[in-house]
């Protein structure tokens, strides 16, 4: 397909997760939905550690089965590391109803079956598209699309909703960006076979450690299925100040000083390239306006440490989806209360907590000797993405993570 035609209710930029899942639940609503995805897919990206609270959207946008059908690798909970503390905690035995299980999934695979999911289910998707200028409206917006055969052409449609990611369409079109109250910082990533015998690790749980020395270096290693691992490095803003060395020799001496991971991987083989991302905290001035709302990462992204990315995504899709119909179906919904405030009381939850990583409370908390099984399954539900779930004190108050910290310094 060359230029689309329409006429299209809908337009969504972007056929990553969140992308996706909101185009299939509209088709489902009967409405006539295009996807313009800038790359083609397969394609790479990280954020490969799902939390069990993705299961409830993709089984909403029928797509659980297909996901499931892939041989992910299996995941039930998260691990953490600094020096000789060690401890896990179990989604499984959470304080919130539903999925205590999950998958960590290699990004290329997953997102394509997301999408071919979308396409299989009658939504149009047009790969190679890249939007250029937005003009938004009550009633109708309008875009102009470049495709990478050099084509040019413009099209309209009642609503438009930005899925693009860190591409971050609108917000950039539209000077909507603003910077991340969260400090800047980098991370150094890649693919290695990891050749893991080591028993002291569990391949259904992501790891994450700190740095010995640098309690604001982090790391993650996430096990695929097919004796694969994603592994990288979060290090401040200038870490590397001064530095020469290339991505990969930084990354593998960053491991050789992080103790246990650099044990778990002492057999690994670097065997691709090392990537490098910085500055990827961000949030927006408003998350919609006229006919227009932003998904995930196009609207707010916090910090890669408790995988929230995907999840953020996922919910703020099927919140959407669900405002659209209303908007469209003309029942003029309050796209602050029905969207924007809701979609929030998550991404403030797991704001405290990525906070509370960076100021040590969270650590206090996971390698302390002082245990509440109570407690435990409350923050457990927050790490398996249940941070919309205002039953848990932690969510419908999370500073009360201070408190918290206090108690387990003791």
């Amino acid at each position: 397909m060359s230029t689309p035609k329409g006429p299209f209710d809908i337009i969504v930029i972007g056929a990553g997760p969140s992308g996706a899942v909101a185009s299939a639940l509209l088709n489902k609503q009967g409405y006539n939905v295009l996807v313009v995805e800038k790359e083609h897919f397969p394609r790479f990206s990280i954020g490969e550690s799902l939390l069990p609270q993705c299961m409830t959207f993709l089984e909403q946008a029928d797509m659980l089965e297909a996901v499931q059908e892939a041989a992910f690798q299996h995941k039930n909970g998260a691990a953490f590391a600094y020096g000789d503390q060690y401890n896990f905690f179990d989604f499984r035995e959470k304080f919130s109803e539903g999925w205590g299980t999950t998958f960590q999934v290699q990004r290329d695979r997953f997102d394509k079956i997301l999408a071919d999911q979308a396409e299989k289910q009658g939504v149009t998707i047009c790969y190679g598209h890249m939007v250029t200028a937005f003009e938004p409206g009550p009633d109708k917006v309008q875009l102009s699309v470049q495709t990478d055969q050099g084509e040019s052409y413009d099209i309209s449609a009642k609503f438009a909703l930005d899925a693009s990611g860190f591409g971050r369409v609108l917000p950039r079109l539209l000077d909507l960006n603003l910077p991340s109250e969260l400090a800047v910082r980098t991370s150094f990533f890649t693919h290695v076979e990891d050749n893991i015998t080591d028993e002291r690790h569990d391949r259904e749980k992501i790891l994450a450690t700190e740095h010995p020395g640098h309690r604001d270096v982090w790391y993650w290693l996430i096990p695929f299925s097919n004796g694969r691992s994603s592994i990288g490095a979060v290090v401040p803003e200038g870490f590397f100040s001064g530095d020469s060395r290339d991505r990969e020799s930084k990354l593998k001496g960053l491991v050789a000083e992080s103790g246990l991971m650099n044990e778990i991987l002492k057999n690994a083989k670097f065997d691709t390239d090392v990537l490098e991302t910085g500055g990827y905290s961000c949030r927006v001035k408003q998350l919609y306006g006229d006919g227009f709302a932003l998904l995930g990462n196009a609207g707010e992204f916090l910090d890669p440490v408790f995988s929230s990315g995907v999840t953020i995504a996922l919910k703020s899709a099927s919140l959407a989806a669900a405002a659209v119909d209303r908007q469209l179906s003309g029942l003029q919904p309050d796209w602050d209360v029905e969207y924007a405030a809701p979609l929030m009381v998550g991404v403030d939850t797991f704001r405290e907590f990525v906070e509370g990583w960076y100021d040590e409370r969270f650590q206090d908390i996971a390698f302390s000797d002082i245990k509440n099984e109570n407690v435990t399954g409350m923050i457990s539900s927050i790490l398996a993405g249940y941070a919309w779930d205002q039953k848990n004190p932690y969510v419908d108050k999370p500073s009360r993570l201070n408190t918290l910290a206090e108690i387990c310094r003791g």
